[in-house]
């Protein structure tokens, strides 16, 4: 990334310590959502994440992530969710709905609470490529959430100082 010396520059911050992590996860095509979890917490933890931080819920499937997340996100216990589960194409246009309105819901939960959600909702033509891409998707949802708790921590932090 270019450096300007100029310009003010947040770097990512993926120091996990002192943040609290919500994660939600679908129960629909469970080992996949496992395997998800499972990279999740793990990589949570490497980030320093302490485990009494950390609190998981479920629910029947990918639609109804949307309003855990926002139940979560209202609570004011989280600083940041993560969002898990996969949805495997069928032969209906259920695929399209699914995925596309669980995909929308998740980011209108984010924009209208102000709580970052790592969006780790597979949406794969066939449960092998889930398999394939379900421990690093976990990975990259832990990082996203702590870095962007991070991030607007510290804009609220710093917001009037310039």
């Amino acid at each position: 990334m270019a450096r300007y010396d100029d310009i003010r520059e947040w770097e990512p911050n993926l120091d996990g310590r002192g943040v609290r992590v919500g994660v939600a996860l679908a129960r629909f095509n469970r080992d996949v959502g496992d395997g998800l979890l499972s990279a999740a917490i793990e990589r949570l933890r490497a980030l320093h994440v302490a485990p009494e931080a950390i609190a998981i819920v479920t629910v029947p499937g990918a639609l109804e992530l949307p309003l855990a997340l926002r139940a979560m996100a209202q609570s004011g216990q989280f600083d940041a969710l993560i969002a898990l589960g996969a949805v495997i194409r069928g032969e209906t246009y259920h695929f399209e709905v699914v995925a596309n309105e669980m995909a929308a819901g998740i980011t209108r939960v984010q924009l209208d609470t102000g709580v970052p959600i790592a969006n780790g909702v597979l949406t794969t033509n066939t449960d092998e490529e889930a398999e394939v891409r379900m421990t690093q998707k976990g990975r990259d949802c832990a990082e996203v959430a702590v870095e962007m708790a991070n991030l607007l921590r510290s804009l609220a932090r710093e917001g009037g100082r310039r």
